[in-house]
């Protein structure tokens, strides 16, 4: 990368980090826990809007792999989630009227509150139908991993969005609160994905599965990206870009080996297609808060008119994290 290149990266990273100390007004506080944040900690920052339903195994889930504390960002629900959130111990949250779509999705309050308090932690950003599975989460909680990274000179740890669907019409198995979503959300396509790198950021872009398949199947190139880097060793100079698709500085998006070898990395399961999401959907379209004028979401409800059944012949049912290494969606590395 050039010295011009280079700069010009180092400026927007300063506009991005600017713009979030700007942001940081629409935030309100409802209950602020941060006291209670150690060094060492493991963080979790999320944004979140009517997903009570989801809260409760999402939070449980995250607790079970060794996430200390959880930094939450409320817009504007109106389904008591707030209220949920508020009792939970362990959270600190805070609400804003602000638009999403004004605040880049989200990612202008959480880069605010990972400077504020994600300094020197590692710090996960997922949305509530996000499942991380990393290698060895069966037998390893997430601290073994963030130990391997520090010891490894690793600072950031990608995760590919793998769409989970169930067999059927979205809408034939009703989802209850604090189940595991994929229960029912079982499937998964194991193939159908596109890599290609984006040479500004450095990153890699993937695309595919059954977003591709099913609600773009004649403008794969529009399908929602998949490439995600959740975990990072934050620190207050860092900026989240698009989403955590990619960050800057720019060496953080260097998540794989551009010599042919393998760097470890995990699956984010994606769980939005259960039966809560024909509403979800139709609620998002109307208020135009997303990407590209919500080009995926109206895809998604002119599709869903259907009922359609993401399930095909080539769909794989999901086991564990060594059945997506096997199949090359993630790696376990030289982390044995």
């Amino acid at each position: 990368m050039g010295a011009l290149q280079s700069y010009r990266l180092r400026l927007q990273r300063k506009r991005w980090l600017i713009r979030a100390f700007r942001k940081r007004r629409e935030l309100k506080t409802v209950i602020d826990r941060t006291s209670q944040i150690r060094p060492g900690d493991i963080l979790l920052f999320s944004t979140q809007r009517n997903e009570k339903i989801r809260l409760p195994y999402f939070l449980n889930y995250y607790r079970e792999m060794g996430i200390n504390h959880f930094l939450i960002v409320d817009n504007d629900s109106n389904d008591g989630s707030v209220d949920y959130l508020a009792d939970q111990p362990d959270v600190s949250l805070w609400h804003t009227k602000g638009s999403y779509k004004r605040s880049r999705f989200g990612v202008d309050w959480l880069n605010w509150l990972q400077r504020k308090y994600g300094h020197g932690h590692w710090t996960l950003v997922v949305d509530p139908d996000e499942f991380f599975v990393y290698p060895f989460c069966d037998t390893r909680p997430i601290r073994a991993l963030t130990d391997w990274l520090d010891a490894s000179s690793i600072k950031s740890f990608s995760a590919m969005l793998l769409d989970m669907y169930p067999k059927g019409r979205i809408d034939e198995q009703p989802y209850r609160a604090g189940q595991d979503p994929v229960e029912i959300a079982t499937w998964f396509d194991s193939g159908n994905y596109t890599i290609s790198k984006n040479h500004r950021f450095g990153n890699l872009w993937i695309q595919g599965g059954p977003r591709a398949r099913v609600f773009f199947p004649d403008m794969p190139q529009k399908a929602p990206a998949l490439n995600k880097i959740p975990l990072v060793k934050w620190d207050r100079r860092y900026a989240y870009v698009s989403s955590t698709h990619m960050l800057l500085p720019r060496g953080l998006n260097l998540v794989y080996d551009e010599w042919g070898g393998e760097k470890a990395s995990g699956v984010l399961l994606h769980t939005k297609f259960l039966d809560t999401f024909t509403v979800k959907a139709a609620e998002e379209l109307s208020r135009k808060q997303h990407y590209a004028a919500s080009v995926e979401y109206k895809a998604y409800a002119e599709t869903l008119k259907d009922n359609p059944d993401l399930w095909c012949k080539w769909s794989e049912k999901y086991i564990n994290w060594r059945q997506l290494e096997i199949l090359g969606l993630m790696s376990k590395g030289n982390w044995a």
